[in-house]
């Protein structure tokens, strides 16, 4: 597979704790896929990946965040048949209030215990898993 052939993407998984320290993660439901997923997007030309990843969750969620932590890359043939790479991070909410936006119709809080269930694609359960034991990890060292 030649680079020409490989689709960047960068996105992101944003967490919040509720009133007992439950972590929940925020999912996007694309309309025109029909799936639940993580915000992400594709990157525009000379554009980094980190401002890629900044710039769609604002653009599907209307949340303004930070970086956090980079989490691993999920590799995968898009519908058109090419690979397509995704960058993660995860991210804090610097401001915004989370509603559908763009090419989203929904957003959904979803306790991480329960996310797996309604994630859509394999590889995105995969990323959370690594992202709730990363978490655990963090809390641990506090």
């Amino acid at each position: 597979m030649s680079a020409k052939e490989i689709v960047q993407a960068a996105g992101g998984v944003i967490s919040r704790r509720r009133g007992r320290g439950q972590v929940e993660v925020l999912l996007v439901h694309r309309p025109h896929r029909e799936d639940w997923t993580f915000p992400k997007g594709k990157v525009d030309p000379g554009e980094s990946h980190e401002a890629c990843a900044l710039r769609e969750v604002e653009e599907e969620t209307g949340l303004h965040c930070a970086l956090g932590p980079e989490l691993p890359s999920t590799t995968y043939t898009d519908g058109k048949g090419r690979g397509k790479i995704v960058r993660y991070w995860i991210m804090e909410i610097t401001g915004g209030v989370a509603e559908a936006r763009n090419e989203v119709d929904a957003v959904r809080w979803e306790p991480i215990e329960s996310a797996y269930d309604v994630l859509t694609y394999k590889q995105d359960r995969g990323l959370l898993a690594v992202f709730a034991a990363t978490i655990q990890d963090v809390a641990r060292r506090r």
